[in-house]
C-alpha cells in the first residue's frame, strides 16, 4: 500500500499536517453530499423548534449523558459554552465494559417528530466511521507501522461520539449571562483519535491556535471536512504528533451548525506509545500507559458533574 506514488504522496502530506498543525482538510471522501448537508438541514430544523418540544430528549445522567443540552450547560474550561447541542455516542449495553462504562451506559436520544433524524444521522455515522478508518491507515504508515496498525485491540471496535451543536447568531448571544469574550465553544483539545468536523459552509467561526500561539480561522470549504487529532493520537505517537487547541467564536448574523464526530479508541484499549513511535523519538516512552475509557469516563464525569 505505502508503495503506491499516490499513497505515499498522502501520507507525507499527513503527517506534516500532523506534525506541524495537528489540523487539515479533507477532500474526496466519497461522502454523500445529500448526506453531508441532509444532516446539516435537520440539525438547522431541530434547533428551530419550539424550546419545549427540544427538552423532550432533554440529556441526564440516566441517559448516559445523551441529548440536548440547553444554551450554556456544556462547559469547557470551567465556563460555559454559548450553543446548545445534542449529544450523542456509541450505545453501550449495561454490563458491558464494567464498572467503568456505567456512567456511559444507554441509548441515544433522537427528536421522534423528525421521522427521518435518527436514520440520517445512523446512515452519517457509519460513513464517518469508515472514513476516519481511511485516515488512520494513512496515519499509521505515517508513524512507520503497518495500515492497520489502529485496527484489532487498539481501535478495531472504535467507542465514537458525535455532538450536533447550533451557534446563535451574533445579536442573540446573552453575553451576560455566559462568558464575556463571545466564545462559543473555549479552548480544548479533543479526547481520542480524530475528530472529522462538518460544518456550514458559509460561516467562518472555528479557530485553531497556530504553533507561534497565534488563532487563525480554519475557514469552511465547501465539499471538505476539518480533521483534527486527539489526545490519545499524541500517546501512541509518542509526542511526534501534538493535538491542537482550538475554539469557536460566531460572530455571525446567522445561526451556525458544526457536526464534530469523534472517532476514539476501543473504550477498553491499553493507549501506550507504539514501538515505531518510540524509536523515533531516542527509544523510550515518553507518556504512561492509560485505559482510554477510564479518560473518556473522568472527562464526561467532570463536564456533565451537575446531571449527577
Amino acid at each position: 500500500m505505502a508503495e503506491d506514488s499516490g499513497v505515499f504522496e498522502v501520507v507525507n502530506l499527513l503527517d506534516q499536517a500532523c506534525k506541524e498543525s495537528g489540523f487539515f482538510y479533507v477532500k474526496g471522501h466519497g461522502v454523500p453530499d445529500h448526506i453531508v448537508q441532509g444532516v446539516r438541514d435537520l440539525s438547522h430544523e431541530f434547533f428551530g423548534l419550539p424550546y419545549e418540544e427540544k427538552l423532550k430528549i432533554k440529556m441526564s445522567a440516566s441517559s448516559g449523558y445523551r441529548g440536548y443540552q440547553v444554551m450554556g450547560e456544556n462547559i469547557t474550561q470551567g465556563k460555559p459554552d454559548m450553543h446548545e447541542a445534542i449529544d450523542a455516542y456509541k450505545e453501550v449495553e449495561p454490563g458491558r465494559y464494567g464498572d467503568r462504562a456505567a456512567p456511559l451506559e444507554g441509548s441515544n436520544l433522537w427528536p421522534n417528530h423528525l421521522p427521518s433524524f435518527k436514520v440520517l444521522f445512523e446512515e452519517y455515522i457509519d460513513h464517518m466511521k469508515d472514513l476516519s478508518r481511511i485516515i488512520l491507515k494513512g496515519i499509521a504508515l505515517a508513524l512507520g507501522g503497518s495500515p492497520n496498525t489502529f485496527e484489532g485491540e487498539r481501535a478495531g471496535d472504535p467507542f465514537w461520539g458525535m455532538r450536533i451543536i447550533g451557534y446563535p447568531e451574533c445579536t442573540d448571544i446573552r453575553r451576560i449571562e455566559m462568558q464575556d469574550d463571545g466564545i462559543g465553544c473555549g479552548a480544548h483539545t479533543d479526547y481520542g483519535l480524530l475528530t472529522l468536523v462538518n460544518q456550514d459552509d458559509d460561516i467562518a467561526a472555528l479557530q485553531v491556535r497556530n504553533r507561534s500561539g497565534q488563532w487563525i480561522w480554519a475557514a469552511p470549504i465547501p465539499g471538505t471536512f476539518v480533521c483534527n487529532i486527539g489526545d490519545m493520537l499524541k500517546v501512541w505517537s509518542n509526542g511526534l504528533y501534538e493535538p491542537t487547541l482550538h475554539r469557536v467564536i460566531n460572530n455571525s448574523p446567522r445561526y451556525r451548525i458544526s457536526i464534530p464526530f469523534f472517532f476514539e479508541p476501543n473504550f477498553d484499549a491499553v493507549v501506550e506509545p507504539l514501538d515505531s513511535c518510540k524509536e523515533m523519538t531516542g527509544g523510550t516512552a515518553k507518556f504512561e500507559p492509560v485505559v482510554y475509557g477510564d479518560h473518556l469516563a473522568g472527562k464526561v464525569l467532570n463536564n456533565f458533574a451537575k446531571y449527577d
